[in-house]
């Protein structure tokens, strides 16, 4: 099979020729596979953090990464970024205000990033299990989330290219996708949307968190910093990722997949009124 034919490639796809070995045919043709690029993010000269990463969207990564990782307090204490280009890969140049810089200095860490590394380089407890405030909750039925699912890949151009990247999406409470970001590592996709959700005003109770990647515990933290009220995954959360999830009123859901999906924490939130009052035991009037 021939590559797709693509007359603008997007960032983060490189052109290469493959060769396949199907049984006894030996055929060689060209293909697309994703790029996996350092991006240094530097806070006012003061390098924090290495991520393996997709090369684009990287001003939406830096946003999203400086709150999620709660180096921002706002997102007025980022005053500008500045991307770089270097022999060795991108480095992000981000000034930030004094108060950042001192919070910076006060949890310094060498955070060398795997592809999709979240936690790695984090040198204390503490910095792992950070405060967090308990979010507005949200109603979304199941069947908006399935809706969101199902349309997903049509929004991921280097995930049809390439096969080898994560997606982050957010959806209107009917279920329609609104905004995506991609990146190989599925925590960077979930900065760069937060990212530009922040950048955008867009308030988080408008809508829902959807990602294809597993729910892990800072998938989860992540989404509460920015204030989401529902996260669906189309793979399962971890242990963590649920308590942390009902300790902050975050509903989430796993397991996103055709017609399904599980409910892991305030599932009465993704069904609808008149369920509820039937498993209640009264009906849509509020009558036994």
């Amino acid at each position: 099979m021939m590559a797709k034919a693509v007359e603008v490639l997007p960032a983060g796809v490189t052109p290469c020729v493959v060769t396949d070995l199907p049984a006894a045919l030996v055929q060689t043709r060209s293909d697309f596979v994703a790029q996996e690029v350092p991006v240094a993010l530097v806070f006012n000269g003061i390098s924090h953090a290495v991520m393996m990463a997709s090369p684009s969207d990287l001003e939406d990564f830096a946003l999203g990464f400086g709150l999620t990782e709660g180096l921002l307090a706002s997102p007025q204490e980022l005053f500008g970024v500045e991307s770089r280009a270097v022999a060795l890969g991108i480095e992000l140049h981000l000034a930030v205000s004094a108060a950042c810089e001192w919070r910076l200095k006060e949890r310094r860490r060498t955070l060398a990033g795997r592809t999709g590394c979240g936690l790695c380089g984090t040198d204390s407890l503490s910095q792992v299990h950070r405060p967090l405030v308990p979010v507005k909750a949200v109603q979304v039925e199941a069947q908006a989330i399935l809706k969101a699912a199902s349309q997903l890949r049509d929004w991921q151009p280097l995930q049809q290219l390439t096969g080898a990247t994560h997606a982050a999406a957010w959806a209107d409470v009917s279920g329609g996708i609104l905004r995506v970001r991609e990146d190989v590592g599925r925590h960077n996709a979930l900065d760069k949307l937060i990212g530009d959700l922040v950048r955008h005003h867009v308030d988080p109770s408008t809508g829902f968190l959807c990602i294809t990647s597993r729910a892990s515990f800072e998938m989860v933290q992540k989404a509460l910093v920015f204030g989401a009220g529902v996260l669906a995954a189309v793979s399962a959360p971890t242990a963590l990722a649920i308590e942390v999830a009902q300790a902050n009123h975050l509903a989430l859901a796993g397991y996103v997949r055709g017609h399904s999906l599980v409910a892991y924490s305030f599932p009465e939130r993704f069904v609808k009124a008149a369920i509820q009052s039937k498993n209640n035991g009264v009906d849509e009037h509020g009558h036994p």
